[in-house]
């Protein structure tokens, strides 16, 4: 279902800005949520299309995707918008952790506060994907070869590049095959 009308600059500047804020250590789970679920500004399939797309282009992919979605509704303005609101705030707030951190590093209680965030970190990511592979096909041979990169980089511990260059030739050639 799409917006009743297109977002203005400003209104993706304080949507990714939102987003930045909330999605401290990691954005993709929260852009998904709000752009998604709660804005409805683009659909499940649009993206994934968008961060595949992202994960080609150089640079991180989420800030690829912020900025097709943001130039999407609004230009180039939009896309500034949505990169400025994606990055303020967290600049903002690592500039002062990185600060307090300075000052207050020995402190015992902020050492387990830091060792506890990382399994909060580990839950958004897992929520995530869950998410995106419910709006995944369900075909075999997709899920195959996720499981076959899973199986060499994460039991086997090859190297990724190694993975993929020996994946990906097989893969394009199935999909050159179905069409």
């Amino acid at each position: 279902m799409p917006p009743r009308s297109s977002p203005s600059a400003r209104e993706i500047f304080l949507t990714f800005a939102r987003i930045g804020a909330s999605g401290f250590g990691g954005v993709n789970f929260w852009i998904r949520r709000v752009i998604i679920q709660e804005k409805r500004w683009i659909t499940d399939e649009e993206y994934l299309e968008g961060l595949a797309l992202g994960q080609i282009i150089p640079g991180p992919n989420v800030y690829n995707l912020s900025v097709m979605i943001g130039y999407r509704f609004a230009g180039v303005r939009g896309a500034f918008a949505a990169i400025a609101g994606l990055l303020g705030a967290p600049l903002a707030v690592m500039i002062g952790l990185g600060l307090l951190y300075q000052r207050f590093s020995a402190v015992p209680v902020l050492e387990r506060a830091l060792t506890g965030m990382t399994a909060v970190a580990a839950g958004l990511l897992l929520a995530n994907a869950i998410g995106i592979a419910a709006a995944l096909p369900r075909r075999f041979l997709p899920w195959f070869f996720l499981a076959l990169a899973f199986v060499g980089t994460g039991v086997l511990r090859w190297p990724l590049l190694y993975v993929m260059g020996g994946l990906a030739p097989f893969a394009m050639a199935t999909a050159w095959r179905k069409k």
